[in-house]
């Protein structure tokens, strides 16, 4: 009886075993860094940032460049200043410039949230397209040469061709 069990059980192993290996592993890649520069929609998202930047850099500018026409003025003036005023002056200078870090610092976030929700839309667009084209051809893994680093791969096929078809590029 045991003999019998052992056996339907390397039968049964047996069988499962091979049925996984029938499967067969069709390997594919894309570079993604690649893709992102020829997606449509790019470019515009590319400029309304490039605008906001260059808003946001000419209000820094005017910030800095009052601080150092105050700073000039205070150094100017501070041997005819009593010691109470040269205090209320110093703390204002130290007072915008804590300002206009903090405003670049602030600036600098909302440049990198502005970034990621323009950017969203492209980037769900090519993954949807990748997906799609790796289910339509049959593809069981897709790799991005982009951003991984493969040391070692088996032979792959590109997708770029097939996604750019997919998007109407």
């Amino acid at each position: 009886m045991k003999k019998i069990l052992t056996l339907l059980f390397v039968a049964i192993v047996a069988c499962s075993g091979s049925a996984m290996a029938q499967k067969t592993i069709k390997l594919g890649h894309i570079n993604s860094n690649e893709l992102m520069q020829i997606m449509p929609g790019r470019d515009s998202a590319q400029a309304v940032l490039q605008k906001e930047m260059e808003d946001l850099e000419s209000t820094l500018k005017s910030m800095s460049s009052e601080l150092e026409t105050r700073y000039n003025d205070y150094l100017a003036k501070q041997d005819a200043m009593s010691d109470l005023i040269k205090q209320t002056k110093q703390r204002e200078l130290q007072d915008m410039q804590a300002r206009a870090q903090e405003f670049q610092k602030n600036a600098e976030q909302q440049l990198q949230d502005r970034q990621a929700e323009l950017l969203k839309p492209i980037i769900d667009r090519a993954r949807k397209a990748i997906e799609e084209v790796a289910k339509e051809n049959g593809y069981t893994y897709v790799f991005d040469s982009g951003v991984g680093t493969l040391l070692y791969s088996p032979e792959s096929e590109d997708l770029m061709p097939l996604v750019k078809k997919k998007l109407g590029i």
